[in-house]
């Protein structure tokens, strides 16, 4: 079998685990009976437009415009006041035309003769909806949900600068990029990405109308980071899908790697440092992450606020207990998230303030501190405790799918 067969041979056997859950069962025309002695001529099928044969119709389109009247627009094309008024009374449980928003893309199904009166109008209200208005026999709104396509995908690249630079230069989409720090982000330093380290991934790219609206469905990655690779793989555990790495060990840990996406490192943890505005050496117990004023700033891990407060050289800060054992700290805040204050509970992933240059600071930035059993520590060297792994009961199953996520990675 060659590489490509090998490859959607395998891709065929994940999707069809997935398939009860994420994917409608179709007969492709292929697997259609033959007729060797019955010649059957084919009919050409009437253009849709939304769900309507169209080709009977003038297609006029255009865009709502600014304080504009959905009056003004169809009474331009043959359709009454009455019937509009019906219209919205037969439907205002399925539509609220109070939401029709400027911009938006109206396409009118108008007659061929000289009348030229618009027997539908469809208006789109985001990326997924539609709703028809139909000013035929029946005077009412119908909701019309886009078909969404699902383009499966192969991807890799190798770092020079950030995995950012990496999938731009490769015209992938950006958003991949989101997903594959999102699924790392307790095992990968995104701010230590070194020349050299790599990545492969298997996913699907979600469009419409031959427009992409992003990233579906990840179903496997692989990162290779300081020399060491990991491997994503998704499994359902007690109802729930998460990555795991190869031994069946859960990728989310207790802590992610950083509090801030798609920043720099300007300053690392150390025990005498020149302080850029004091001029004098002293221990700097944190890391600096170079970021705009207002870039929000997660929590690590889940924990209680137990301080919230300004300090002169600080700034407004936060400190956070996640356990017995661990604390971390959030320096030199432009302003707190809405509904944070001391006692606040918090959890894992939660933004809790935001990116300032308040306190001893030369500019925005984020001064991030880890504390263990008191005491401050490097928080890039810091080794988080894994959550639960793959349960016994369900390796068997696990390792199914790893077997088919990895023949996949090894295709690319």
């Amino acid at each position: 079998m060659s590489r490509s067969g090998k490859a959607i041979f395998l891709l065929s056997v994940l999707l069809l685990s997935y398939s009860c859950r994420y994917f409608k069962k179709e007969v492709p025309e292929s697997f259609a009976l033959a007729h060797d002695t019955l010649s059957v001529e084919k009919i050409k099928e009437p253009e849709k437009l939304f769900g309507i044969p169209a080709d009977s119709y003038n297609i006029v389109t255009g865009h709502i415009k600014r304080n504009g009247f959905l009056s003004e627009l169809l009474s331009g094309h043959g359709v009454s006041l009455q019937e509009i008024e019906q219209v919205l009374r037969n439907s205002n449980s399925v539509f609220d035309v109070r939401k029709i928003r400027s911009g938006n893309r109206y396409t009118l199904l108008c007659e061929t003769d000289s009348a030229a009166r618009a027997r539908y109008m469809i208006y789109e209200h985001d990326p997924f909806m539609c709703y028809i208005f139909s000013f035929n026999d029946s005077l009412n709104i119908t909701p019309y949900k886009k078909e969404i396509n699902r383009i499966i995908r192969y991807s890799s690249g190798t770092i020079e600068t950030s995995l950012w630079e990496s999938m731009l230069s490769a015209n992938q989409h950006p958003a991949l990029a989101v997903e594959l720090s999102d699924i790392f982000a307790w095992t990968v330093d995104f701010f230590g990405l070194q020349k050299g380290d790599s990545y492969k991934v298997i996913y699907n790219e979600l469009y419409i109308d031959n427009e992409s609206l992003g990233i579906g469905k990840i179903y496997g990655a692989e990162f290779t980071w300081a020399g060491k690779k990991i491997t994503a793989i998704p499994f359902i555990q007690d109802s729930i899908e998460t990555y795991f790495d190869a031994d069946g060990n859960s990728l989310r840990k207790a802590f992610l790697k950083a509090p801030l996406q798609f920043s720099r490192i300007t300053s690392r943890f150390s025990g005498s440092r020149l302080h850029p505005i004091l001029r004098i050496r002293r221990p700097h117990f944190g890391v600096d992450y170079a970021a705009p004023v207002g870039t929000p700033v997660h929590v690590i891990g889940d924990g209680k606020v137990v301080e919230m407060r300004s300090e002169d050289g600080s700034g407004r800060m936060i400190r956070i207990v996640h356990n017995s054992v661990y604390s971390t700290a959030y320096l030199h805040l432009s302003r707190y998230a809405e509904g944070i204050g001391p006692g606040s509970f918090v959890k894992q992933g939660d933004i809790i303030g935001y990116v300032g240059s308040s306190g001893l600071s030369t500019g925005p930035h984020l001064d991030f501190r880890f504390y263990q059993n008191g005491s401050p520590v490097d928080p890039l060297a810091v080794e988080a405790p894994p959550v639960e792994p793959v349960a016994e009961e369900n390796m068997e199953r696990f390792e199914r799918n790893k077997l088919v996520v990895l023949s996949l990675l090894s295709t690319i």
